[in-house]
């Protein structure tokens, strides 16, 4: 076995994603295992180079896991040859400026999304890292998930017959910071620092969606900031200016209808904090992150609407769980699983779809969303290309 060092520069790995999902469970966790086994005699060994504002911050990071590399001065980093990949999980209004400069100097890109604040400037990146000749994607996590696998697995399999709806419901309640601190950074709830639910969230759907049951053709959403007042890290009031809510209603390919609702200001009475109901002509089933329940056609039972008697039964127990079917190890962390199919698209000329492109559709996605809302009408989504 011949091992290879690969130095990625990790842009952002200070916030809560940035550490715990891309540095800890993917990276460090590559290392953990022995590195990355491509398949000819090479193996991969992740070599983080952590990069941000706050020197305090990454070295104490560094101590804690072991690691010799960090700096705040990107410029220095992205100039070193020994760096081959920039990955970025900066907050989204220094996402675009960072990536530029990554392709300037001819570095593969991994990045959270959404990629950019708007669909022009999404569509750049792509273009100037098609140009550049570098090789690019974008985190799409949820299409990795147990739960989602096995839903795609039924999909593969024609369980559903005719896919007729999807229904989505996604959220927990964000605490306002006053008596409980929040779970989640205050920029989120200012829109002039890229915050809101949609710009969070509408990517993760487009690419659910797109992946599982086709291409979202129109959309219509209404938006809403259910709490106007939160507390920051530092117990400073402010004004939420940004989406906490938005429900959204989208149309797909071969006339399945998605809706979808995503909150920030809502109480969990589900089993998972998100769960999308598929209803099919030969059967249905209940996905989350990780579990998925099924009821085939033949099994349906016919339940009779009167609301004058108690029910007799539980409708939850008349579902059959999905088994896992994934082995004696079980399903991998989502994130780790995508890092390492991008690193084999890099180093071993892999496939791999999940690109600057498909983000950009999730930036359009989100932007028609923002604008359905302001204009109280659903819009076209019309398909995008470099």
């Amino acid at each position: 076995m011949t091992r290879k060092t690969v130095r990625i520069a990790m842009n952002g790995v200070t916030g809560r994603m940035g550490h715990r999902q891309h540095l800890v469970r993917s990276i460090l966790a590559l290392r953990e295992q022995g590195g990355l086994d491509l398949g000819d005699g090479t193996v991969l060994w992740p070599e983080p180079v952590l990069v941000g504002r706050r020197e305090h911050a990454l070295r104490a990071l560094a101590e804690q896991h072991g690691l010799e590399h960090f700096s705040t001065d990107l410029d220095a980093v992205l100039a070193d040859p020994a760096v081959d990949i920039y990955f970025d999980a900066q907050v989204t209004a220094a996402r675009e400026d960072a990536l530029k400069k990554a392709i300037a100097a001819g570095k593969h890109l991994y990045t959270e999304k959404p990629t950019a604040t708007g669909l022009d400037a999404a569509l750049g990146l792509a273009r100037l890292a098609r140009d550049a000749g570098v090789k690019h994607g974008v985190v799409q996590d949820k299409l990795f998930l147990p739960g989602l696998l096995k839903l795609k697995r039924l999909i593969d399999g024609g369980f559903f017959g005719r896919v007729l709806s999807v229904r989505g419901e996604f959220g927990y309640w964000v605490f306002e910071g006053d008596w409980q601190p929040a779970q989640r950074p205050s920029w989120n709830y200012r829109a002039e620092d890229g915050g809101g639910i949609v710009v969070d969230m509408f990517p993760h759907w487009e690419y659910v969606l797109h992946e599982l049951f086709g291409r979202v053709r129109t959309v219509q959403a209404l938006t809403a900031t259910h709490i106007p007042r939160r507390w920051d890290e530092h117990d400073t009031p402010y004004d939420a200016t940004a989406d906490d809510a938005a429900y959204g209603v989208f149309e797909l390919d071969g006339g399945v209808i998605a809706q979808i609702n995503s909150s920030w200001a809502v109480r969990v009475h589900r089993d998972e904090l998100v769960e999308f109901q598929v209803d099919g002509t030969e059967g249905s089933a209940v996905a989350g992150l990780r579990g998925c329940r099924v009821q085939h056609r033949g099994a349906t039972p016919k339940p009779v609407w009167n609301p004058d008697l108690p029910a007799t039964h539980s409708f939850r127990d008349q579902w059959q769980e999905v088994p896992d079917n994934q082995g004696p190890d079980g399903y991998d962390n989502g994130f780790k699983a995508q890092w390492e199919l991008f690193l084999k698209h890099v180093y071993a000329d892999a496939p791999y779809r999940w690109d600057l492109l498909a983000g950009a559709r999730g930036v359009q996605l989100a932007e028609l969303g923002l604008k359905s809302s302001a204009e109280g009408r659903r819009l076209d989504v019309p398909e995008i290309e470099l």
